[in-house]
């Protein structure tokens, strides 16, 4: 089957063309999947891991909503995006600014660590999308700075962290301060989790459910091996030598710990490789200028955890390795998908002590795929890789059971009835028109 192209799903010439600068030729599966459910006018529950276009998938149907029905005069904001941190929010307004740079739409941001005074023009001038966090544009709405009678549609981006961070409160008393929404359009990296579906089910309206993994096709364009290391210190050298040998030019390394970002980045730095790191603890400013230098190039590679790089977006990363493997295959899948964004290709390397088997091992059945193990002359390992079976080849018949686990999945997911809140609870419920009120009664 053929991928439909942007022209495929009814956008404008203006989007069209931003998306033609930008390089995007055909749509990725999350999009092909979001835009005409969104564009038909259904709220929509959405899981795609990072990397595949999942910004673009709610940005291109809420900018369309904005040309298909033009304001006939200036007011407040009618798209209203949360995001559980400002450098999310900076991404997503960066990436609207840049799809909507045809148009004549006005794209704010509202976050913290920015001065007070900094977010009189979202308040005093004509707006119509504002990407926010949910903590400071709280502050301004009942402050009365901040009018949500004109939020037509209201966007969750990364919701699952979102309610991690304790979010979830301010996320739900935003939803019930722009009760008067026509649409709501939810973001998660996954759509499990109890304290997600029981938010999702009070504040959407009967849900297009989207869980958008990657295609095998769009995966193919990350190459993935690994290395066995024998230590830290051999680790440490498998490191360095694979910045050199591959001459990585803008690469992002994920340890496990916060105490290692510095010190690793260090080490990079006394071997000759240009490097800087991002942890959590950093001031706003710090990490404004890591992410900085390597979009740059100033540096070339990001030494990160996983809690300090999430929802940073940064293009053309050619390198993505595992100094340390995730717990979680999922996460696995979220850090590779950081390289071969936007069709490009891309690389992902693990390195694996004897300890680190059997998350390889829960990794490729989890992906279905086997990584390859690959040797550095001179530094080939002295051990061996443990033959307690922890790693394997994922079997024809354990495809066959995650095949059928799916599909059974979906099929559940079909016949189940939603039992929902909106009789016991109205937090965060939309309106309904008039006239069906009318009507029922």
């Amino acid at each position: 089957m053929n991928t439909p192209t942007f022209e495929a799903l009814d956008l404008s010439p203006e989007l069209l063309k931003a998306l033609a600068k930008k390089g995007y030729n055909r749509p990725t599966s999350i999009q092909q999947q979001t835009i005409p459910a969104a564009l038909e006018g259904r709220d929509v529950l959405g899981s795609a891991p990072t990397g595949t276009g999942k910004t673009a998938a709610f940005l291109l149907p809420a900018i369309q909503h904005l040309l298909d029905h033009p304001r006939r005069k200036p007011g407040s904001p009618r798209i209203l995006v949360l995001t559980p941190t400002r450098e999310l929010a900076m991404q997503v307004a960066e990436q609207a600014e840049e799809l909507a740079q045809f148009t004549n739409l006005k794209i704010a941001t509202i976050t913290g660590g920015v001065a007070y005074q900094n977010h009189g023009e979202v308040f005093n001038t004509n707006q119509d999308l504002v990407v926010a966090t949910p903590g400071r544009l709280l502050q301004y709405i009942k402050e009365e700075n901040f009018d949500c009678r004109s939020v037509e549609v209201l966007i969750f981006d990364e919701a699952d962290r979102m309610l991690q961070m304790g979010f979830g409160q301010d996320a739900e008393t935003i939803a019930a301060e722009t009760r008067w929404r026509k649409y709501t359009w939810l973001f998660s990296a996954t759509l499990e989790g109890e304290l997600l579906v029981d938010f999702a089910q009070r504040i959407l309206t009967n849900p297009l459910e989207i869980d958008a993994e990657p295609s095998r096709r769009e995966r193919k364009k990350i190459q993935q091996w690994y290395y066995h290391a024998d230590s830290l210190e051999h680790k440490t050298k498998l490191l360095a030598r694979i910045i050199s040998n591959f001459e990585v030019e803008r690469g992002i390394v994920f340890v496990r710990r916060r105490e290692a970002v510095r010190e690793l980045s260090e080490t990079l730095r006394k071997r000759g490789i240009r490097s800087t790191y991002l942890e959590g603890e950093m001031a706003q400013t710090q990490r404004n200028q890591s992410i900085t230098r390597l979009k740059e190039g100033v540096v070339n590679v990001l030494v990160a955890t996983d809690v300090a790089a999430r929802g940073i977006d940064i293009d053309d990363v050619d390198f993505v390795i595992n100094f340390d493997l995730p717990y979680s295959a999922d996460t696995y899948l979220h850090r590779i998908g950081r390289t071969a964004r936007a069709g490009k290709k891309g690389s992902a390397i693990s390195l694996v002590e004897a300890h680190d088997y059997k998350l390889l091992g829960k990794i490729q059945r989890y992906t279905e795929e086997v990584l390859k193990p690959r040797l550095i002359d001179g530094l080939e390992p002295r051990t061996k890789a443990p033959k307690d079976g922890e790693i394997v080849s994922v079997t024809k018949k354990e495809k066959a059971r995650i095949k059928k686990k799916k599909e059974d999945k979906k099929e559940a997911a079909k016949k189940k009835v939603k039992v929902r809140h909106k009789d016991t609870k109205n937090i965060g419920k939309r309106r309904k028109p008039t006239t069906e009120q009318k009507s029922e009664s």
